[in-house]
C-alpha cells in the first residue's frame, strides 16, 4: 500500500511508508516549525488522531499484540530533550501540550502503524502520492 500523500487536509506532515513481512504498515513523519505555526501543526496532528481514534480507538494498542493500530509522538523545542505526547481523545488535545518561545522551532514526530484495515482505510482518508 503506498503512503498517504498530502490530500484530505495534510499540510505539514508528509509520510514517509513501510511495510513488514506480516503486512504491519508503518507511516513515519517529522514536521519542523516555527513556534508561531504550532498551533496549525498541532490541529493537523489532533485531527489525524481524532480520525484513528473514531475509526479504531478501542483496538488501539501494538500491533504485534493484537492492536489494530498504534502510535507514537514526540516534540523538540530548540535546546530542550525530546518529549513524549499523547493524545486525549476525551478532549481532542495533545498533551502535555507542546509549548515554544516566539523566537523557537519545534518539530514534532509522528509514527503510525497498522494492519491492513487500518492501512486501507488510512490511504483512503488521507490520499496516495
Amino acid at each position: 500500500m503506498p503512503p498517504p500523500g498530502n490530500g484530505m487536509g495534510l499540510h505539514f506532515l508528509s509520510f514517509d511508508y513501510s511495510e513488514d513481512d506480516e503486512g504491519t504498515a508503518t507511516w513515519d513523519a517529522v514536521a519542523s516549525v516555527p513556534a508561531a505555526r504550532l498551533p496549525e501543526l498541532q490541529r493537523e496532528i489532533v485531527s489525524l488522531l481524532a480520525w484513528a481514534h473514531s475509526g479504531f480507538g478501542a483496538a488501539q494498542g501494538p500491533v504485534e499484540y493484537g492492536g489494530a493500530w498504534d502510535y507514537d509522538l514526540q516534540y523538540e523545542r530548540d535546546g530542550h530533550p525530546l518529549q513524549a505526547l499523547v493524545y486525549d481523545a476525551d478532549a481532542r488535545q495533545l498533551r502535555p501540550a507542546p509549548q515554544a518561545l516566539p523566537t523557537e522551532h519545534v518539530t514534532l514526530t509522528l509514527s503510525l502503524s497498522g494492519g491492513p484495515a487500518f492501512g486501507e482505510a488510512f490511504a483512503a482518508r488521507f490520499g496516495e502520492t
